[in-house]
């Protein structure tokens, strides 16, 4: 950078020197004192190390920028990551207790049971799919992606596993409902009269 600079120097230098010989002027011909023009020179070596300084601190910025999108984007699908374990805990927790309780309820009739267990079954296999689709997301072997896709789409399966846990905690309630209705029902229809 600096050799083609100095190039262009001599090369401007070489050019006034042939264009105006020594003592020649004429009327709208400018005169040069060779103290300005040296000062001319000095400035503009000095303009092009600027410049290539700032070239370097433009690509570093850069590069520094590239490196913090990409950290970004890993903290991203860390925390993406992370909540999806934490809402399939949730949902083997609701499996493993709630779930148990509804089935052994006197109040749910046996031919509901099945439904029942279905219902459940089918958010816990989309939670295994949303797992082993995960393990492939964050294997760069086998899908390829840039980080930031990487993340949008763990992103995308984050909100999936949230819904799946409303939706298991829906069904819970709605469940937990319909066996507080029939263990109500039950009471007043048992109920002793004293007639």
């Amino acid at each position: 950078m600096n050799t083609k600079i100095k190039t262009i120097l001599f090369g401007l230098i070489f050019t006034v020197a042939i264009l105006l010989p020594g003592g020649a002027t004429a009327q709208g011909m400018p005169t040069y004192d060779n103290t300005n023009f040296i000062s001319l020179v000095k400035q503009l070596v000095e303009s092009g190390k600027q410049t290539a300084q700032m070239i370097k601190s433009v690509q570093f910025l850069k590069d520094a920028k590239e490196s913090i999108e990409k950290v970004s984007s890993v903290v991203q699908q860390l925390r993406a990551v992370e909540q999806i374990a934490q809402n399939n805990q949730r949902l083997i927790n609701v499996m493993q207790n709630d779930l148990q309780d509804i089935l052994n309820s006197p109040y749910i009739k046996p031919e509901e049971v099945t439904r029942v267990a279905e219902s459940f079954d089918a958010i816990v296999q989309n939670s295994l799919d949303t797992v082993d689709f995960m393990g492939e997301i964050l294997s760069s072997d086998n899908l390829k992606m840039s980080d930031a896709e990487r993340a949008e789409v763990l992103k995308e399966k984050e909100l999936e596993s949230k819904q799946m846990v409303s939706n298991i905690e829906t069904k819970t309630k709605r469940y937990r409902d319909i066996i507080s209705f029939r263990k109500m029902q039950d009471k007043v229809n048992n109920r002793e009269t004293d007639y």
